[in-house]
């Protein structure tokens, strides 16, 4: 009878040849379809800095207002402008776009929407209090002003 002989001569090494290929398609997939910066801002700001900051937790739920004077003054004038996602608004728009922003949310987290204001310090406060009217219409309560953090060199500028 003749016998069987297991065959060992299989070799177990795991051919990588083509892994600096993988690495490199997917390094350009993510180069590709990652977004860095969504709005263009339009409008002039100069920050005013604060003692006492918190941190935003869910930067997700956050949606951005813009307040300041123009940076194209001889298209758009030289009067404080309200710009949301790389348009201006009027204040009696920011329904609409509330409305907008909160259907891009799932629905359970609609009524914890954010509305971040990074506003001018020249802005007069006029603008200013129109916009909150109507985030409160729109039922957008959570209201956050985005500023600087206050250095103590600047408490010591602002003591002069």
């Amino acid at each position: 009878m003749s016998k069987f002989k297991k065959k060992t001569s299989a070799s177990q090494d795991i051919p990588t040849a083509a892994l600096p290929d993988i690495i490199f398609m997917l390094l350009f997939f993510f180069m590709v379809t990652t977004v860095l910066r969504e709005t263009e801002i339009k409008v002039e700001q100069s920050i005013p800095k604060a003692e006492q900051l918190k941190k935003i937790e869910r930067k997700s739920l956050v949606s951005y207002l813009y307040i300041g004077k123009p940076k194209q003054t001889e298209k758009f004038g030289g009067e404080a402008k309200i710009q949301a996602n790389d348009v201006f608004i009027e204040p009696r728009d920011i329904l609409l776009w509330v409305a907008k922003e909160k259907d891009k949310l799932a629905e359970a987290e609609r009524d914890k929407i954010t509305i971040a204001m990074k506003v001018d310090s020249e802005a007069k406060m006029g603008i200013i209090s129109d916009v909150q009217q109507e985030l409160r219409k729109a039922n957008a309560r959570k209201l956050m002003y985005n500023t600087l953090k206050l250095t103590s060199k600047d408490k010591d500028n602002s003591l002069l």
